[in-house]
C-alpha cells in the first residue's frame, strides 16, 4: 500500500470518527443531556436587627453553626426597657382614669335617679293641681308655678341623662371598649416587642458567615450585620433549552460533585424555573429595547432546573453554597440511559484530575 493510500485511509477513518462523534453529541444533547453548569445553592439569610442601638454582645463567631432560636447578638436593652416602663405608666394612668370615670358615672346615675324621683313628684303635683284648678279650688298662679317646676325638673333630668351617656361613651363597654386604654395597651405591647427585638436570634439552622459586627458597633435597624447560610439546599443545573425538550418533572438524574470525585448520586428533577432574567420586563416606563446583535449564531439560552438527591439527602448541608457539580439527565430509557450512566461515571472519574 502506497503512502497516498495510507493517508487516504486515515483521512476516511478520521472523517468517519468525526461523523460518529458529531452524531453522538447531537443525540446525547437530546436524549441524555449533561451540563457542568450546576451548583449547590443554600438559602442565605441577611441577618439585620429590627431596632437600632449599640451592640453589647456578639454571641457567635464567624463560620459557627447555629440552630434556630440561638442568640446571635444583643443590642443595648436599656432604652427599650425604659420605654416599656413608660408605657406601663401610661397604661396605669389610663386604668386610673377609667376608675375615675366609673366613679363619675356612678355619681351621675345617682343624680339621675334623684332627678327622676323629683320629676315624678312634680308631675303628680301638677296633675293634682290641674284637677283642683278645674274645680276652682286653687289659683292659676300656683298651678303655673308647679308646671314650670315640673318642666325644669324634666330638663334637668334630660341633662343628667346626657351627662351619663357622655361618660359611658368616654368609658366604653369594658376595657376593650375604652379607646385610651386600648391605645396604652398597644403602646405597651409595641414597647415590649421592641425590647424583645434587642436579642437577634437565628431564624433557621445554618452557618454564620461574613460576620461584620463587634461589641460597641452601632447597629442600624434593617442594616445587615451578618449572613446565615441555611442548612437547607438543593442542586440547580442550567441546561440549554433544546436539551430539555424530552424532560419532565420527576425524571431521574445523576449528580457528580467536584468535591466528591468518583461517586455518582441518584437524583430526580424537582422543578424547572419559570424563566430567566433576560425575559423579565420591569414596569419602569422605559421603551422596548430590541436586540441589536447581527450575529448569525446566537448564544444558547439556558433554563434552570432544580434537583433533589434521592440518596444521602443530608449531604447537601455539608457542601458549601456554590459548590460545583455536573448533572446528567435520563429523559428516556434503553440504550440512551446506559450510555448516559457510562458518560456520567466517566465524568466522575475525571474529577480526580481537574
Amino acid at each position: 500500500m502506497t503512502p497516498d493510500q495510507v493517508f487516504a485511509r486515515w483521512v476516511r477513518a478520521s472523517l468517519l470518527l468525526f461523523a460518529v462523534v458529531f452524531c453522538y453529541f447531537l443525540a446525547a444533547d437530546l436524549w441524555m443531556p449533561v451540563t457542568p453548569q450546576s451548583r449547590v445553592i443554600h438559602p442565605v439569610i441577611r441577618v439585620a436587627p429590627q431596632v437600632a442601638g449599640q451592640v453589647v454582645e456578639v454571641a457567635v463567631e464567624d463560620n459557627q453553626h447555629v440552630v434556630a432560636g440561638d442568640l446571635l447578638l444583643r443590642i443595648d436593652p436599656r432604652p427599650y426597657a425604659l420605654a416599656v416602663q413608660q408605657a406601663q405608666l401610661v397604661l396605669e394612668a389610663a386604668e386610673r382614669d377609667n376608675s375615675g370615670i366609673d366613679a363619675s358615672i356612678a355619681a351621675a346615675q345617682a343624680r339621675v335617679r334623684s332627678a327622676q324621683v323629683r320629676s315624678a313628684e312634680l308631675a303628680r303635683e301638677r296633675d293634682r293641681l290641674q284637677r283642683l284648678l278645674a274645680s276652682h279650688n286653687v289659683s292659676r298662679q300656683a298651678y303655673e308655678q308647679v308646671v314650670a317646676s315640673s318642666q325644669s325638673a324634666q330638663a334637668e333630668l334630660a341633662s343628667l341623662q346626657a351627662q351619663v351617656r357622655q361618660l359611658q361613651v368616654q368609658r366604653g363597654e369594658g376595657d376593650q371598649g375604652n379607646l385610651r386604654l386600648r391605645q396604652a395597651q398597644n403602646a405597651l405591647e409595641q414597647a415590649m416587642l421592641n425590647l424583645s427585638f434587642t436579642e437577634v436570634r437565628a431564624q433557621s439552622d445554618g452557618v454564620v458567615s461574613n460576620l461584620q459586627v463587634r461589641p460597641g458597633t452601632y447597629a442600624v435597624a434593617g442594616a445587615a450585620l451578618m449572613a446565615l447560610v441555611a442548612d437547607d439546599a438543593d442542586v440547580v443545573a442550567d441546561f440549554r433549552e433544546k436539551s430539555l425538550s424530552h424532560m419532565d418533572v420527576g425524571e431521574s438524574a445523576a449528580v457528580v460533585f467536584d468535591a466528591i470525585p468518583g461517586r455518582v448520586f441518584e437524583a430526580h428533577v424537582a422543578g424547572v424555573a419559570a424563566g430567566t432574567r433576560a425575559g423579565q420586563l420591569l414596569p419602569d416606563g422605559s421603551l422596548a429595547a430590541p436586540e441589536t446583535s447581527d450575529r448569525w449564531v446566537r448564544d444558547a439560552q439556558r433554563q434552570r432546573v432544580h434537583l433533589v438527591l434521592d440518596e444521602e439527602p443530608g449531604l447537601l448541608s455539608q457542601l458549601p453554597t456554590g459548590a460545583r457539580a455536573t448533572v446528567q439527565l435520563f429523559p428516556v430509557g434503553g440504550p440512551a440511559r446506559w450510555l448516559g450512566r457510562a458518560q456520567v461515571g466517566l465524568l466522575s472519574l475525571m474529577h480526580y484530575i481537574y
